[in-house]
């Protein structure tokens, strides 16, 4: 198996909805918020985890496949809600055969690393925190109906990445000689346009996390570029 070629996704990964990622609460201060979003822990800006947006493409795809099989059996028990450990499908190939060590399907071709804001919206953030005091991020306050008397109860609040913030969408493709090029780029793509019409992140049903892709890029790298040393 030969590595022919390295692919870099690049682009814009804009919020149409607020967004939220939670964080850790380990560092939360008196009257801090019970339910932060997940941030750099030197500058504090908000990031979009590689694991969180990769976790997600593969699950979108695998209910369009159909990917809860082993060995042509459904999978039960523990390993109902588990990610496709066949190693065999396009699936596996892409994201890795998970926790399937046997497999001969190679590295995983795709490589999603963390999605940082874009300069832009890290300047717009500056901004809404200096003007309003927003800690680059929203509050949201949410709470339960009691179906008895249709009071609310419960009242929470949530801390999400406001709407319009963009993130730089950061990707590696790997493309070996066994692979169908178009094809793994294609299943890419179309788990892309499947997540703009899903949500990133938690509480999609409640309106938070929808996205949009922006000037997506699918640039080859050529890996026999000479390097001069000097």
């Amino acid at each position: 198996m030969l590595l022919k070629k390295i692919i870099e996704i690049k682009g814009i990964l804009h919020c149409d909805t607020g967004l939220r990622i939670g964080g850790s609460k380990d560092t939360i201060e008196i009257g801090g918020l019970d339910n932060p979003i997940i941030r750099h822990p030197i500058t504090e800006y908000p990031y979009i985890p590689g694991s969180s947006f990769k976790g997600k493409l593969r699950s979108l795809l695998e209910s369009v496949y159909g990917r809860k099989f082993k060995g042509g059996g459904e999978l039960t028990g523990k390993f109902a809600s588990n990610p496709c450990m066949c190693g065999k499908c396009d699936i596996c190939k892409i994201f890795g055969a998970h926790q399937n060590t046997t497999h001969q399907l190679g590295p995983t071709r795709l490589i999603v690393r963390d999605f940082p804001l874009t300069d832009e919206s890290i300047e717009k953030l500056i901004e809404a925190r200096l003007e309003k005091g927003l800690h680059f991020s929203e509050t949201k306050a949410e709470n339960t109906i009691k179906r008895e008397s249709g009071t609310a109860h419960n009242p929470r609040v949530y801390e999400r990445v406001p709407e319009g913030t963009e993130f730089n969408v950061n990707m590696t493709l790997k493309i070996y000689d066994i692979d169908d090029q178009t094809k793994i780029v294609n299943i890419i793509k179309q788990g892309l346009k499947l997540l703009e019409s899903d949500y990133l992140g938690s509480s999609g049903s409640r309106g938070y996390g929808k996205v949009s892709f922006r000037n997506l890029q699918f640039i080859e790298k050529d890996i026999y570029e000479k390097i001069s040393v000097e």
